[in-house]
């Protein structure tokens, strides 16, 4: 059997063979179908279960572990869940089979392949609880520079622990949904005012889509998180930093960032990202123990922001002081339990350049030092109109780059 694939794959695609991410799309009979991307197109995987194409496991997978009826169970629905679910066994077998019916020209007139620009994404799974940390050293000393200037930039905790806040889930939306504009409470001269945001920002972060749980009161290990974790999503975190710097005294976020968050319409398996793995920067002083990481699960993601389709940031993943091993081992370090479809993010990602920052508070100094966009407007936050793309590129298994589905949204005005 061939290794390369019989669907035509463009030459500078970044979702060829050794990606193959998973999403969704609304089709015709208005029902929801799950698909895997490859090239310009989507395998139909609804299509495939109903076909039989499921039946057969690929080569090397313990059929006492998984099954063909397992298979097909888990394409059997409209969302990923029962297949985050299912855990790294069917993950694999499932990957596997794909590979297979996109690589022997015998299912060539078998499998469904949907073309992308006859399809609408939308979310592929449903989000269960929404984390968000707070894990790039470099987004964190300059957010500390510019609001406690006469104080050390990080605070006494932040090398010692994962720090997080509990967003809300039902305002994750996929890429591509339009973003209205919040209103809210901040002050004005020192008086409580109400109104829509004068500071809308980004924050340019990875998402990671849990599968498997974990029994309440029982933490996940560092050792443990890629038996929990099926993949990886670009994530924009919009801010109302004017509601959010009202608000955050003294308990945190809370609606300068629950009004959207949004995500990838394509879900990256983590396994497609094995080639990616990275060290992250040594911590000092040294974590707890159970922060400690025997495998280090840090990536190294080249992630790429647009504002109004001017690249103006190059924010890299692999400098994030929090791995994702630790802030899962962190998030239920305390029994808490996660579920299949819960979501974490990693917070900011900035590196220690000014190109690489990954929010606009940060790129335009709060507003002091406006970003000047190509066609000569100058911008401190987002406007009415504005358009943000966030995309990134990894190394894949076969040595060739991937690109992550990108996440993309525009500002509509605040409503009356």
């Amino acid at each position: 059997m061939s290794t390369a694939p019989w669907v035509s794959v463009p030459a500078d695609s970044g979702f060829g063979l050794g990606h193959l991410p998973y999403g969704a799309a609304v089709l015709g009979d208005d029902a929801q179908h799950l698909l895997v991307r490859i090239g310009d197109d989507a395998l139909d995987l609804n299509e495939a279960g109903a076909a039989g194409l499921l039946d057969e496991l690929a080569a090397g997978i313990d059929a006492g572990a998984v099954t063909p009826e397992t298979l097909r169970a888990v394409v059997d629905a409209p969302v990923l869940n029962p297949l985050l679910a299912a855990g790294p066994a069917v993950w694999a077998a499932l990957r596997g089979r794909v590979t297979e019916l996109l690589t022997d020209p015998a299912y060539r007139d078998r499998v469904v392949l949907r073309p992308l620009d006859a399809l609408t994404p939308v979310l592929p799974w449903s989000v269960g609880d929404y984390v968000d940390f707070y894990s790039s050293e470099h987004h964190a000393a300059n957010v500390g520079r510019m609001f406690r200037p006469t104080a050390p930039p990080l605070y006494p905790n932040w090398r010692h622990q994962p720090i997080g806040y509990h967003g809300r889930a039902g305002t994750v939306v996929v890429s591509g949904t339009d973003i209205v504009r919040p209103r809210g409470q901040y002050p004005v001269d020192g008086t409580p005012t109400f109104g829509a945001t004068r500071r809308l920002d980004i924050e340019a972060e990875v998402g990671f889509v849990v599968g498997t749980s974990n029994d309440l009161g029982t933490p996940i290990s560092t050792v443990d998180y890629r038996g929990h974790v099926f993949g990886v999503v670009l994530l924009n975190d919009w801010s109302a930093r004017d509601l959010q710097a009202w608000e955050t005294v003294p308990l945190g976020p809370f609606l300068g960032k629950s009004f959207a968050t949004s995500v990838s319409a394509w879900v990256t398996p983590l396994a497609a990202l094995a080639a990616a793995g990275v060290a992250g920067p040594d911590q000092d002083p040294p974590v707890l123990d159970y922060l400690r990481e025997e495998t280090p699960s840090g990536l190294d993601l080249e992630l790429l922001v647009r504002w109004n389709g001017e690249v103006v940031s190059r924010p890299p993943f692999a400098t994030m002081y929090w791995s994702p091993a630790q802030q899962l081992a962190h998030l239920t370090v305390n029994g808490a339990r996660v579920r299949p479809g819960d979501l974490y993010a990693s917070g900011t990602v900035s590196g220690p350049e000014a190109g690489q920052r990954g929010s606009f508070l940060e790129l335009t100094w709060n507003g002091a030092e406006p970003v000047t966009l190509a066609d000569g407007s100058t911008r401190e936050f987002l406007l009415d109109g504005d358009e943000v793309v966030i995309s990134a590129t990894a190394t894949g298994v076969d040595g060739r780059p991937i690109t992550l589905g990108a996440v993309t949204g525009r500002i509509r005005p605040a409503r009356d």
